[in-house]
Protein backbone atom coordinates (compact mmCIF):
# COMPACT_ATOMS: atom_id res chain seq x y z
CA UNK A 1 0.00 0.00 0.00
CA UNK A 2 1.64 3.42 -1.17
CA UNK A 3 0.65 6.38 0.71
CA UNK A 4 1.64 9.53 3.28
CA UNK A 5 1.40 9.01 6.83
CA UNK A 6 0.21 11.87 9.33
CA UNK A 7 3.99 12.33 10.48
CA UNK A 8 5.03 12.56 7.19
CA UNK A 9 3.09 15.25 6.08
CA UNK A 10 3.97 16.82 9.11
CA UNK A 11 7.55 16.74 8.41
CA UNK A 12 7.11 18.07 5.07
CA UNK A 13 5.13 20.73 5.83
CA UNK A 14 7.32 22.22 8.97
CA UNK A 15 10.44 22.05 6.60
CA UNK A 16 8.22 23.47 3.93
CA UNK A 17 7.62 26.64 6.56
CA UNK A 18 11.44 26.77 7.81
CA UNK A 19 12.59 27.15 4.02
CA UNK A 20 9.34 29.88 3.59
CA UNK A 21 9.99 31.88 6.61
CA UNK A 22 13.44 32.10 6.12
CA UNK A 23 13.52 32.82 2.14
CA UNK A 24 10.83 35.66 2.53
CA UNK A 25 13.05 38.24 4.07
CA UNK A 26 15.91 37.62 2.07
CA UNK A 27 13.92 37.93 -1.57
CA UNK A 28 12.35 41.24 0.13
CA UNK A 29 16.19 42.20 0.68
CA UNK A 30 17.50 41.60 -2.82
CA UNK A 31 14.62 42.98 -4.21
CA UNK A 32 15.27 46.20 -2.18
CA UNK A 33 18.42 46.30 -2.64
CA UNK A 34 17.98 45.90 -6.52
CA UNK A 35 15.65 48.70 -6.44
CA UNK A 36 17.85 50.91 -5.03
CA UNK A 37 20.61 50.40 -6.94
CA UNK A 38 18.50 50.93 -10.01
CA UNK A 39 17.29 53.76 -9.53
CA UNK A 40 20.60 55.76 -8.04
CA UNK A 41 22.35 54.02 -11.28
CA UNK A 42 19.62 55.45 -13.09
CA UNK A 43 20.70 59.29 -12.01
CA UNK A 44 24.17 58.40 -12.66
CA UNK A 45 24.32 57.02 -16.09
CA UNK A 46 22.26 60.25 -17.39
CA UNK A 47 24.48 62.73 -15.73
CA UNK A 48 27.52 60.66 -17.17
CA UNK A 49 25.28 61.12 -20.48
CA UNK A 50 25.20 64.85 -20.04
CA UNK A 51 28.73 65.15 -19.45
CA UNK A 52 29.75 63.06 -22.15
CA UNK A 53 27.32 64.61 -24.30
CA UNK A 54 28.22 68.27 -23.33
CA UNK A 55 31.65 67.78 -24.39
CA UNK A 56 31.14 65.54 -27.49
CA UNK A 57 28.79 68.54 -29.15
CA UNK A 58 30.95 71.34 -27.29
CA UNK A 59 27.56 72.76 -25.74
CA UNK A 60 26.14 73.15 -22.61
CA UNK A 61 24.08 70.14 -21.21
CA UNK A 62 21.93 70.21 -18.49
CA UNK A 63 20.04 67.78 -16.08
CA UNK A 64 17.10 68.68 -13.81
CA UNK A 65 14.35 67.22 -11.92
CA UNK A 66 11.00 67.20 -14.00
CA UNK A 67 7.83 65.91 -12.94
CA UNK A 68 6.33 66.18 -16.83
CA UNK A 69 9.59 65.06 -18.44
CA UNK A 70 9.23 68.11 -20.73
CA UNK A 71 9.89 71.05 -18.12
CA UNK A 72 12.06 71.48 -15.12
CA UNK A 73 10.68 72.01 -12.07
CA UNK A 74 14.28 73.11 -10.28
CA UNK A 75 13.11 71.13 -6.73
CA UNK A 76 15.69 69.54 -4.74
CA UNK A 77 13.43 66.61 -4.96
CA UNK A 78 14.35 63.94 -7.56
CA UNK A 79 12.22 60.91 -7.15
CA UNK A 80 9.43 63.26 -9.44
CA UNK A 81 11.67 61.93 -12.41
CA UNK A 82 14.15 63.92 -14.34
CA UNK A 83 15.30 65.32 -17.73
CA UNK A 84 18.70 65.63 -19.33
CA UNK A 85 18.57 68.38 -22.56
CA UNK A 86 20.86 70.33 -24.52
CA UNK A 87 20.73 73.86 -22.80
CA UNK A 88 22.51 76.74 -25.31
CA UNK A 89 21.57 79.77 -22.80
CA UNK A 90 22.73 77.58 -19.87
CA UNK A 91 19.69 78.42 -17.82
CA UNK A 92 17.46 76.30 -15.66
CA UNK A 93 14.80 75.88 -18.43
CA UNK A 94 13.89 74.03 -21.51
CA UNK A 95 13.28 76.64 -24.04
CA UNK A 96 12.07 76.49 -27.59
CA UNK A 97 15.45 75.06 -29.51
CA UNK A 98 16.39 73.31 -26.61
CA UNK A 99 16.19 69.06 -27.16
CA UNK A 100 15.30 66.80 -24.44
CA UNK A 101 17.71 64.51 -24.86
CA UNK A 102 16.09 61.79 -22.20
CA UNK A 103 13.15 62.02 -19.94
CA UNK A 104 13.40 59.87 -16.51
CA UNK A 105 9.87 58.46 -15.11
CA UNK A 106 8.84 58.64 -11.44
CA UNK A 107 9.66 56.55 -9.39
CA UNK A 108 6.92 53.67 -8.31
CA UNK A 109 7.67 53.54 -4.45
CA UNK A 110 8.07 56.15 -1.66
CA UNK A 111 11.62 56.46 -2.20
CA UNK A 112 12.86 60.05 -1.93
CA UNK A 113 15.56 61.25 -3.57
CA UNK A 114 16.71 64.78 -2.26
CA UNK A 115 19.53 66.74 -3.25
CA UNK A 116 22.06 68.88 -0.80
CA UNK A 117 22.34 72.67 -1.42
CA UNK A 118 18.71 72.87 -2.91
CA UNK A 119 20.42 71.34 -6.23
CA UNK A 120 17.39 71.11 -9.04
CA UNK A 121 19.41 71.41 -11.73
CA UNK A 122 22.82 70.18 -12.58
CA UNK A 123 24.59 71.81 -15.76
CA UNK A 124 27.62 70.69 -17.62
CA UNK A 125 29.66 73.09 -20.00
CA UNK A 126 31.46 72.30 -23.15
CA UNK A 127 34.50 71.32 -20.94
CA UNK A 128 32.78 68.67 -19.04
CA UNK A 129 32.95 70.79 -15.63
CA UNK A 130 29.56 71.30 -13.57
CA UNK A 131 28.28 74.85 -13.46
CA UNK A 132 25.48 76.75 -11.02
CA UNK A 133 26.49 74.33 -7.72
CA UNK A 134 29.73 76.20 -6.83
CA UNK A 135 30.07 73.70 -3.21
CA UNK A 136 29.04 70.63 -5.36
CA UNK A 137 25.73 68.52 -4.84
CA UNK A 138 24.73 65.21 -2.47
CA UNK A 139 21.41 63.56 -3.59
CA UNK A 140 20.65 61.32 -0.71
CA UNK A 141 18.09 58.17 -1.66
CA UNK A 142 16.31 57.43 1.11
CA UNK A 143 13.60 54.25 0.97
CA UNK A 144 10.47 54.13 2.95
CA UNK A 145 11.74 52.72 5.82
CA UNK A 146 14.35 54.91 6.34
CA UNK A 147 17.11 52.47 7.36
CA UNK A 148 20.58 53.24 6.58
CA UNK A 149 20.78 50.02 5.41
CA UNK A 150 19.22 51.27 2.46
CA UNK A 151 20.63 54.84 1.85
CA UNK A 152 22.44 55.37 -1.09
CA UNK A 153 24.11 58.41 -2.27
CA UNK A 154 25.23 60.53 -5.17
CA UNK A 155 27.48 62.96 -5.09
CA UNK A 156 28.89 65.76 -7.78
CA UNK A 157 31.59 68.02 -7.65
CA UNK A 158 32.32 71.12 -9.37
CA UNK A 159 34.37 69.23 -11.84
CA UNK A 160 32.12 67.18 -12.55
CA UNK A 161 33.23 63.52 -11.10
CA UNK A 162 30.32 61.52 -9.90
CA UNK A 163 29.93 58.72 -7.54
CA UNK A 164 27.96 56.45 -5.83
CA UNK A 165 28.33 56.22 -2.02
CA UNK A 166 26.69 53.91 0.77
CA UNK A 167 25.66 55.12 3.75
CA UNK A 168 28.31 56.32 6.48
CA UNK A 169 30.96 56.88 3.62
CA UNK A 170 32.27 59.56 2.82
CA UNK A 171 33.87 60.53 -1.10
CA UNK A 172 34.57 63.32 -2.91
CA UNK A 173 34.41 65.74 0.48
CA UNK A 174 30.64 64.68 1.02
CA UNK A 175 29.44 62.00 3.76
CA UNK A 176 26.40 59.96 2.68
CA UNK A 177 23.90 60.18 5.47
Amino acid sequence: MSGVSLLELLVVITIASVLFGVGVPSYRSVTNSNRIAAEVNGLLGDLQFARAEAIKEGQTVSVCASADGTTCTNAPAWQGGWIVFSNANGDTTVDPGDTVLRAQRPFDGTDTFQASNNVGVVTFNREGFTTGIANGALITLHDQTNNSNWTRCLSITRIGLMATQLSGVTTNGFTCL
